[in-house]
C-alpha cells in the first residue's frame, strides 16, 4: 500500500510538472499573440508548479519575464497599463489583417466581435 501511495504521488508530481510547463508554453505564446490570456495561463502554470516543487515555483515567480506577470497580478489584481496599452496594439492590426485575408462576412463579423470581447476583458 505503501509503494502504491508513493507511486501515485511520483504520478501526480510528474503530471503538474507537464501541466505546467504546457500552461507556461502556452502563457509564453500568449505574450506574443494577444489571443492567448497570459496572465490567467501563467497564474496556472504557478498553481501547478507550486503543488509539484517549491524549487520550480520559485523559478517561476522570480523569472524576469514571467515574474513580473504573475507579481502584479498578486499584488494588484490587474495587468499592467503598459501590457494592457501593448496587447491591444498588437491585438488590433492582427485581426485587421485577418480579416482582410478572409472574405466571409460571418467570420469578419466574428472575428470583430471576439477582439471587442478581448479588449474589454483586458481593460
Amino acid at each position: 500500500m505503501r509503494r502504491l501511495l508513493i507511486t501515485f504521488r511520483s504520478f501526480k508530481n510528474s503530471l503538474y510538472i507537464f501541466l505546467g510547463s504546457l500552461a507556461l508554453i502556452l502563457g509564453s505564446v500568449g505574450i506574443i499573440l494577444p489571443i492567448l490570456p497570459t496572465t490567467p495561463l501563467l497564474l496556472l502554470s504557478g498553481y501547478f508548479c507550486i503543488r509539484s516543487s517549491r524549487k520550480l515555483y520559485l523559478w517561476l515567480i522570480h523569472h524576469p519575464v514571467f515574474g513580473a506577470y504573475i507579481y502584479s497580478y498578486l499584488s494588484y489584481k490587474a495587468t499592467p497599463f503598459k501590457t494592457k496599452v501593448m496587447v491591444t496594439l498588437f491585438l488590433w492590426p492582427y485581426i485587421s489583417f485577418s480579416t482582410f485575408l478572409i472574405d466571409r462576412l460571418f467570420l469578419n463579423i466574428m472575428l470583430v466581435t471576439i477582439t471587442f470581447i478581448v479588449t474589454g476583458y483586458i481593460w
